[in-house]
């Protein structure tokens, strides 16, 4: 049976030592089944676990190796769309729980980290950067828009005040976000992992799953062995494939790009981001940068629809990253690769229910690392017969992209250049 590895990025190269997981060989029972070992089929687990039901993992790489362990690293509260639009959407009584849970995300990872003792690189603040004064104008109604929620750990900055915490003469304003962060991504992946497995959870990698038997006690198939189970939960996101083909139709893998460079040294980092904060610009097709543990840059940004995998990375990251900082033009990048994220026709996640016993989560269109967090929350108390959560996720209306499979990556792409357009003009 094939194995395969981790891609060759930063993360890989820096992950904690860990004892290597079996491939399913054998027919087993457990309560829950779930399909994925990144942060969603992770989280669901553990919540899972905690509450005592017996959790079996099957994931068709190694824990992480989707956009869990490959994603910027960036800790971002809301949605991919924010609560706005869900309340313009849905109306205020679904978008009042919604919004309640959209900053709840952040909380888990850090009760996870500081719970299971889990050594990820975990810093506090993240910077949204705006380039053009609407922008900043959109920050400062975002700004309000959060608080009326109980978000109150934000600040507005200033040109002057952005300038002291990121070193970029691009932007015109800000704001902080002290709930906000950064992580090492496959190191918080796989120390879940190990708390999965230290309440009695099993995880099987190299076990991917290629048929779902429905019925009253459902069965998941792998190539050498198979899981009995009560329950399933889905949780493959951008690399679940065909597996389940009425998910499959409404979504649609994406790919983003990042880079890393070499090691900067305490002075030229500390140069760039004083705080050691991470920052994201504001626009619809935005850059995202931080520093790591061990002082270099990663810097990430651009999509391509389709999931293709381009050919340089380097040379369609490293000219943005000059663009914001130019006195790192001699500076040796070291790893460059390209991670997929789900993106859905409303950028909005999609939660459901197959039948009485197969549940999902996908599709958070970009905002990843702190939904997926909340979604194993979520579906966890579905589980338990507490629905109410689940069911403000489920009941959001969600769409087949137009033209199907066929014409889905053209549609998104025309898109995506018409407000990338918008951005380079300032409107």
């Amino acid at each position: 049976m094939a194995n395969t590895p981790y891609p060759e990025s930063y993360y890989a190269a820096s992950a904690n030592a860990v004892p290597p997981r079996p491939a399913l060989q054998d027919d087993v029972e457990t309560d829950v089944c779930v399909i994925g070992a990144g942060y969603t089929g992770l989280s669901s687990a553990l919540f899972l676990l905690e509450n005592g039901f017996r959790v079996t993992v099957l994931e068709a790489a190694k824990v992480g190796f989707g956009a869990s362990g490959r994603n910027g690293g960036q800790i971002v509260n809301s949605y991919s769309r924010d609560i706005d639009v869900i309340e313009r959407s849905v109306g205020p009584k679904q978008a009042q729980l919604l919004g309640q849970m959209a900053f709840e995300g952040g909380r888990i990872i850090r009760e996870r980290v500081s719970k299971y003792n889990i050594q990820c690189d975990l810093k506090d603040g993240g910077v949204f950067a705006a380039i053009t004064a609407r922008q900043m104008g959109h920050l400062e109604s975002q700004k309000r828009l959060w608080e009326r929620f109980g978000h109150t750990q934000l600040e507005l900055l200033d040109q002057r005040r952005i300038r002291e915490v990121v070193a970029c003469d691009q932007y015109v304003g800000g704001m902080l976000d002290m709930s906000g962060g950064h992580i090492h991504p496959l190191n918080l992946a796989l120390g879940e992992a190990a708390a999965v497995e230290s309440l009695g959870g099993t995880i099987y990698e190299q076990s991917p799953a290629v048929r779902i038997e429905r019925g009253a006690n459902p069965v998941v198939h792998t190539p050498l062995g198979k899981v009995r189970a009560k329950f399933i939960i889905v949780a493959g996101n951008a690399y679940l494939g065909n597996l389940v083909p009425e998910l499959a139709a409404k979504s649609m893998p994406c790919g983003t790009q990042v880079i890393t460079t070499e090691p900067l040294g305490d002075e030229l980092a500390k140069s760039l981001l004083p705080q050691d904060y991470c920052v994201e610009d504001c626009n619809y097709l935005l850059d995202y940068y931080r520093l790591t543990g061990d002082k270099r840059l990663i810097f990430g940004g651009g999509v391509v629809y389709g999931a293709r995998d381009p050919a340089n990375i380097e040379a369609i990251i490293r000219p943005k990253m000059l663009k914001a900082f130019p006195q790192l033009k001699d500076v040796k990048i070291d790893y460059a690769w390209t991670g997929n994220f789900l993106l859905t026709l409303s950028r909005l996640p999609q939660v459901g229910r197959l039948g009485d016993n197969i549940y999902y989560s996908q599709g958070c269109s970009g905002h990843g690392v702190t939904y997926t967090h909340l979604a194993g929350k979520v579906l966890a108390e579905a589980l338990r017969g507490q629905a109410e959560r689940f069911d403000a996720f489920a009941d959001l209306p969600h769409y087949p992209f137009p033209g199907g499979q066929l014409l889905r990556t053209p549609f998104a792409a025309l898109g995506a250049w018409y407000y990338g357009l918008r951005d380079k003009l300032g409107f």
